[in-house]
């Protein structure tokens, strides 16, 4: 899928944001025609260079909230029809899920639902970590400013971040609120399942499932474009327990070592972070929603001891489980 209402949009808010357009453009390789133009497709990463450029020339602490308020449900074709009549917070999320890739082409969603609660946790779609803490605040606004819409009441999301505390803690606090937690190593929004099959004021059925079937067939018909990252997240997350490697990650791949690495690469990651980033999503769901203790982790991620466990998960995430613990509670 390509990103062309995506990049208008950040367009128009370099207009309004008084960044130099003719810098916005040179920074993602695009001109003013290319807006106008419908046989002119714009990439994600053409899309990802025009963000760059407006989150360090923008000089705001809220660029990235005002993006995401009217980011969905967007005017991305079907997909986002399907967002505007969707019957209730269960069906939005799943829309996002299954159009990820047109609805939000830098982050790929992922949901799940335990023990009354569901967790929407983000990751990064193309490969570009310094831009991760601007794109999760955007794209949480996004999905926080939609419920508020189409359920016509403020649903009590609570937002974990990967990140230390934020520095304009204010922006966060008028944009999302005040549930906030830091440095919990998994950027995501939690909710009281209770609110998943609550009736929306503006769902309408039979259109939304229109205009989801509408979606699946232009996805069929014009394939979008896919990241490697998510599709190794997803690879490794189904063989954690049979001790994934980098040999055998580029052989499912059907590429060599030396391709698969470059592939990464590419993307601003590695093999091993990318490993370790399953492991640590993995541990802190068996911990959060499945109340095992370290040595019931351990002995599901396939270490020998807690002990073992311990040093590795102080090792990706600086701290120790115990504490990481604390703060997802």
């Amino acid at each position: 899928m390509f990103a062309q209402h995506h990049a208008m949009l950040a367009w128009q808010s370099a207009q309004r944001f008084e960044v130099d357009l003719e810098g916005a453009r040179k920074a993602s390789k695009l001109s003013v025609h290319d807006f106008e133009r419908s046989d002119r497709k714009i990439s994600p990463e053409q899309y990802l260079k025009m963000l760059q450029y407006l989150a360090r020339q923008s000089h705001s602490s809220d660029t990235s909230f005002i993006l995401g308020q009217h980011m969905l449900p967007g005017h991305y074709g079907s997909a986002s029809q399907a967002l505007l009549y969707a019957k209730n917070l269960r069906q939005a999320l799943q829309i996002l899920v299954q159009f990820q890739t047109v609805l939000c082409p830098l982050m790929t969603p992922r949901v799940k639902e335990e023990n009354g609660q569901v967790i929407l946790y983000w990751m990064d779609h193309w490969g570009a970590p310094e831009m991760l803490p601007f794109l999760v605040e955007m794209h949480m606004t996004a999905v926080t400013a939609m419920c508020r819409w189409l359920s016509e009441q403020r649903l009590p999301w609570r937002y974990c971040f990967n990140r230390s505390r934020a520095r304009h803690i204010e922006q966060h606090q008028v944009h999302l609120g005040r549930d906030l937690r830091f440095d919990c190593y998994l950027d995501a929004m939690i909710i009281p399942a209770e609110f998943l099959d609550t009736p929306w004021p503006r769902a309408n059925t039979v259109t939304a499932e229109l205009a989801i079937a509408q979606a699946t067939s232009t996805a069929l018909h014009e394939p979008p474009a896919q990241s490697i990252i998510p599709q190794l997240y997803d690879y490794l997350a189904r063989n954690l327990r049979c001790e994934p490697s980098l040999e055998k990650a580029a052989q499912h791949f059907d590429c060599s070592i030396a391709t698969f690495k470059r592939h990464l690469a590419r993307h601003g990651t590695h093999f091993q972070a990318e490993l370790d980033q399953v492991r640590t999503h993995m541990a802190l769901y068996l911990f959060h929603f499945q109340s095992m203790d370290n040595e019931g982790v351990a002995a599901y991620l396939g270490f020998h001891d807690a002990t073992n466990f311990r040093r590795s998960f102080k090792r990706w995430t600086g701290q120790t489980p115990s504490l990481l613990r604390l703060a997802l509670e």
